[in-house]
């Protein structure tokens, strides 16, 4: 067995103060950092008051620029090498979840992942194949690693929300759609939010439709 990274990064809230009652983890996307996508906490704490955030660092430094981090390299694109570094990394971010849940004291239906683009990925990778279930998975700008094996592989199926950009230049809208017809395949919910005219990124109609999925999952 590969051993494990350990992975850290900025934390945030409850805002309400006291201890959480809902956990969110945010998953960057390739370049950035934790810091980056912990940015999203104080938009949605209005409405999760009592959730906790963190937001890890990716464990290997960008190829691509001279800072931030990634989940996996991107000098192979096939299908196959992205599976292969996906699974790699999985047992790292897993023991990751796992320990922030124990820290918060939360069992897992209280956990959301969130994701930006390759941050999706491996959110979308990562949360079916934990069982018991979370609550949801958020992906921003993403799309579905290895979509012809998610049916046999799934242990859990969370709700899910994808929000793209028609205009991405990076990730293809077209992988919405894409990963919205494998995941329902599978036999999961989901929902889709396309985003006109916006790129590789989050507009404020995104992160509001984020935040009000997050409240819905959670139950409040």
């Amino acid at each position: 067995m590969a051993e494990l990274m350990e992975l850290d990064g900025p934390r945030y809230g409850p805002s309400a103060g006291g201890d959480p009652d809902q956990l969110v983890i945010l998953l960057h996307g390739l370049g950035a950092d934790g810091a980056d996508l912990i940015g999203l906490a104080p938009h949605w704490a209005s409405i999760l008051p009592n959730a906790a955030f963190a937001a890890p660092n990716a464990p290997f430094p960008c190829e691509m620029a001279p800072m931030g981090y990634q989940w996996f390299s991107v000098q192979d694109r096939s299908p196959e090498g992205m599976l292969a570094q996906a699974r790699a990394i999985a047992p790292s971010l897993d023991a990751f979840i796992d320990a922030e849940l124990a820290r918060v004291n939360l069992t897992v239906d209280k956990l959301a992942l969130v994701g930006f683009s390759q941050g999706t990925m491996m959110s979308l990778y990562i949360a079916p194949r934990r069982a018991p279930s979370l609550a949801a998975v958020v992906g921003y700008s993403g799309r579905l690693i290895a979509p012809e094996r998610l049916a046999e592989e799934a242990t859990s199926r969370p709700s899910v929300l994808l929000i793209h950009g028609e205009v991405d230049d990076l990730v293809p809208f077209a992988s919405l759609g894409e990963a919205e017809a494998a995941l329902k395949a599978a036999g999961f919910d989901v929902n889709t939010e396309a985003r006109p005219g916006l790129g590789h990124g989050i507009d404020p109609e995104g992160l509001e439709c984020g935040g009000s999925f997050l409240k819905k999952a959670f139950g409040l």
